[in-house]
This record gives C-alpha cells, sequence and structure tokens, in this order.
C-alpha cells in the first residue's frame, strides 16, 4: 500500500539546489521500490527569496512549513547580501522557521563511516568507529534572548549586547529529547555548560540533574564543561555517546564534531520540536554544511550530507527505520567502494562529482533492496 508524506522543499542558495537535486532521486526511488510516496511542495528561502521577494522568508512559506509533514531544507547564505540589513540576512529564514515552528532540539550526529577514518584530521585510531549525538537547544539562549543590539553610548563609542537565557521549561524539553534518544543508543548523556562563571549555566546543571533524577534515573548522566568537552572531543571523542547542550556551545561544539569525521559535507541533522496531540511533530532536516558559494554550480559538491538529512526524516517523522537504515548502509557502501567528492578524496580513490555520487547511492539502494 502506497503511504503518502507531505513534504516542503526547501533548496535555499548556493550548493543547496545541487545537493537538494540528489536527495530527489532518492526520493522517487522510495516510491518506485518502497511504496512510499511524497506529496512535495518546493519554494524559495534565503538569498533566493530575497532576490525574488525581498525578504529571506515569507509568511507563506512558514504556513506551508506548519503544514508539511516534514521540511527538507537546503542551506542560505551568499556574500552578496552582506550588506543588508540584519533582519535581511539569508540566514534569517532558517532563524525564523526554528523559531515560528518551534523547533527546539537540534540533533547533529557526528558518525565516522569506516572507510573514512583515514579522512579525518585526528589520528584513525582516535575517531574510528565515532558515532555520537550533539542534542543543541536551538530556540533559546543567547541567540534569541532580550536585550539585545547595538547602543551609542554617551561619550560616541557603542556597546553591543546579546542576552544568554534559559528557562526550567526550555531546559527541560530538549534535555528529554537528549535522555529519550540515550536510551535507544548506548545509554549515556554527557550536560554541557558552563555553570562555573555562568548562572544560566548553573541553572542548566540543577535543571537535568533534577530531571535525571525524577525520569530517567536508568540513563547514565554526567556534567562538563564547554571548553574541557571541545578539548575532549579531540583528545578522546569515543568517551562521548548523547551531548546535550544550549545553543551557543552547541554551535561551535556540534562544527567542532563535524571535522571529526572528515568532512562538513558528510554531516546531517534534524531539529525537532513539541510532539503534537496526534503523534506528529514539526520537523525540519538540513545538511550542516552551508552553502558554500565558492563551488556552487561546480558540479563538486558532496550531496550525502543532504542525502543522510532524509534519512534522519524518514527515521524520526516518519519513524521509518528500516529505510533509513537502508540510505545509510548504501552510504557506507558507496564510500567503500572508493568513490569521493573533492572534500574527501584522499589517495587511490576515484574522485567524482555531485551526479555521480548522487546516481551511485541509487545503484546502491537496488542492490540492497534485492
Amino acid at each position: 500500500m502506497t503511504v503518502t508524506k507531505k513534504l516542503l522543499v526547501l533548496p535555499g542558495d548556493g550548493i543547496g539546489p545541487e545537493v537538494m537535486n540528489e536527495v530527489a532521486r532518492v526520493v522517487a526511488w522510495m516510491g518506485r521500490k518502497r511504496g512510499i510516496a511524497f506529496d512535495i511542495s518546493e519554494d524559495l528561502v534565503g538569498g533566493a527569496s530575497l532576490a525574488v521577494h525581498g525578504v529571506p522568508i515569507r509568511d507563506e512559506v512558514i504556513v506551508a512549513a506548519r503544514a508539511a509533514d516534514a521540511v527538507l531544507f537546503g542551506s542560505v547564505g551568499d556574500p552578496k547580501w552582506a550588506s543588508v540589513g540584519f533582519d535581511l540576512r539569508p540566514e534569517v529564514a532558517i532563524l525564523k522557521l526554528r523559531q515560528e515552528l518551534g523547533l527546539f532540539a537540534n540533533l547533529r550526529p557526528a558518525k565516522v563511516f569506516d572507510a573514512l577514518a583515514e579522512a579525518s584530521t585526528l589520528k584513525p585510531e582516535v575517531v574510528a568507529g565515532l558515532d555520537i549525538m550533539i542534542v543543541r537547544e536551538s530556540v533559546g539562549g543567547i541567540y534569541f534572548g532580550t536585550p539585545r543590539g547595538i547602543e551609542t553610548l554617551p561619550d560616541g563609542t557603542k556597546r553591543g549586547i546579546n542576552t544568554e537565557i534559559y528557562t526550567t521549561s526550555e531546559i527541560e524539553r530538549v534535555a528529554r529529547v537528549a535522555f529519550d534518544l540515550a536510551r535507544q543508543r548506548g545509554n549515556r548523556v554527557c550536560s554541557v555548560e558552563k555553570c562555573n562563571v555562568m548562572e544560566s549555566g548553573l541553572l542548566w546543571k540543577e535543571v537535568v540533574t533534577a530531571l535525571h533524577a525524577r525520569e530517567y534515573a536508568d540513563v547514565e548522566l554526567t556534567h562538563m564543561l564547554a571548553d574541557n568537552c571541545a578539548m575532549q572531543l579531540v583528545r578522546n571523542p569515543r568517551q562521548f555517546d548523547v551531548i546535550v547542550t544550549g545553543n551557543l556551545f552547541g554551535d561551535l561544539l556540534s562544527d567542532l564534531a563535524s571535522m571529526l569525521t572528515g568532512s562538513l559535507g558528510m554531516l546531517p541533522s534534524a531539529t525537532l520540536g513539541a510532539v503534537d496531540e496526534d503523534g506528529g511533530r514539526p520537523a525540519l532536516y538540513e545538511p550542516i554544511h552551508g552553502s558554500a558559494p565558492d563551488i556552487a554550480g561546480k558540479g563538486i559538491a558532496n550531496p550525502l550530507a543532504q542525502i543522510l538529512s532524509f534519512a534522519m526524516l524518514l527515521r524520526y517523522s516518519f519513524a521509518m527505520e528500516a529505510e533509513a537504515a537502508l540510505i545509510e548502509q548504501a552510504v557506507a557502501n558507496v564510500l567503500a567502494s572508493g568513490l569521493r567528492t573533492a572534500d574527501i578524496m584522499s589517495p587511490g580513490m576515484a574522485q567524482v562529482g555531485t551526479t555521480v555520487m548522487g546516481e551511485a547511492v541509487v545503484r546502491e539502494l537496488d542492490k540492497l533492496n534485492g
């Protein structure tokens, strides 16, 4: 029986449309071979929307995102919009989607495929087998707190202001996501903050500790200061299973963790909202590599992070674990065969472009599907 899911696709800027084209191949394959049909609509965001509509995201797109079962997002950002006002930056599109849809939990896995252990700048024995999940709170903290802005002081100099704010409920809801994920993985959570110098960090630690005692005592919980966590991710990353942290530290630590894998072009992400009465939840899926305008249009971008983001979509929005695992295995097999895009190229491998890599994943799906 064919199952129809409603998807909103937002390719965005730079390499976004190119890598999204390769996901379209996988989506089509799912319809042909697994009976999963998708009702797909597409719209503009970021610089692409600015060029046509004068804003990085329209209200109509927000409405469409709310109506969709899931949103598949590409990337936003383009240097040609560097001179626009702060509220018109292409990046406002993703921030507004997170805020308007209540997407509070950003899931960023850092997994090293066996074939890419040598691609990391760290020693292979340090990163081989790495599989960690960073859960980043994504609609609070210093990125959204008020007051904020730039003000002129009486002496004519200026002062920039950003405010770090977290409430008990904001901390609890993202911590629950981390604990629930840990129960499906290695059953370990490391909560990260700066309780030694920040009151918001002290509250974070207190709230996570209390929630753990009340509801998740079966999960191993540890606490770590953010600067130490950065050091430990480089020193011994496999000590971690699930890391939960606030918006700012999550932004920094997840990018650091991404390079343990060898390339930003390999890493997907999911951003989840609250579960509704029907068991659904708003969700957005995107690669973490950004728009990469320097290589846009050259056909050399790595589409695997975007394809793996679609795998996360199947897993977390539609509970299609078998299909998600199939895509991940197809990616692993393609890498094991020696195909590489430029960002993960190493001696002795075969360098290919965006389209060939996407085609290779679909061929591998055919083989795995029998």
